[in-house]
């Protein structure tokens, strides 16, 4: 057997959208270009309990990933992070989404307080919904910093570069110092040309993000 086929037969991590609710629109989204813009329902659906006590059995470490939706606006999150917390198996959570109130967010922080909380914020807080149209980055922000309360790990602030913000990336990295929270830097590959006006001027910004 192939080693590559090998290794996929027998991973151990699953990334995974296990719904299709996402209040964003953000402009390069696969919601937004391959169905929004034309009218197209987003495929999916919510994964049931079962299905991801089902999937925990065999995968191990979960990524929820937010391709197509927000993990977040899945009506049974915080019981779906209690499940792994309880099961033992790792989970990493990528969250854009503002709308839900803190008290919620607490909620899943302490369901699963070994969970890795990834948040995009993409600019300084104020700037952030320039791309993640419907997002309160402020609040978001907010959020984020209160979950150090609650988690164990260190919350991760994900900071993608764009025309709007690249000349801020700095004093983002000294926010994320301040507030002790992890700050990485991404590089988007989803430019239409590149002349895409929401692409770094700077090509120093490029290359010191990562892919």
């Amino acid at each position: 057997m192939n080693k590559d086929i090998h290794y996929f037969l027998n991973r151990r991590s699953l990334n995974i959208d296990i719904g299709f609710r996402c209040p964003l629109e953000c402009p390069r989204c696969q919601r937004q270009t391959q169905h929004r813009r034309f009218n197209k329902k987003v495929p999916g659906y919510d994964l049931s309990l079962n299905e991801i006590d089902k999937l925990s059995n065999f995968y191990k470490d979960f990524v929820f990933c937010g391709q197509l939706s927000d993990p977040v606006h899945h009506p049974k999150f915080p019981e779906i992070l209690k499940m792994l917390h309880d099961k033992k198996n790792s989970c990493e959570v990528h969250n854009a989404a503002s709308q839900k109130s803190l008290d919620w967010f607490v909620k899943c922080f302490k369901a699963n307080p070994n969970a890795n909380w990834i948040f995009g914020i993409d600019g300084l807080p104020e700037e952030s919904c320039l791309y993640r149209i419907n997002q309160d980055g402020v609040k978001l922000f907010n959020i984020m910093c209160e979950s150090k309360k609650y988690l164990k790990i260190r919350p991760t602030w994900q900071y993608i570069a764009f025309s709007y913000n690249e000349k801020n990336i700095e004093k983002a990295k000294q926010l994320a110092i301040k507030n002790d929270i992890r700050f990485l830097l991404l590089q988007s590959s989803r430019w239409h040309t590149n002349k895409d006006p929401y692409k770094p001027k700077n090509e120093e910004v490029a290359l010191n993000a990562q892919q």
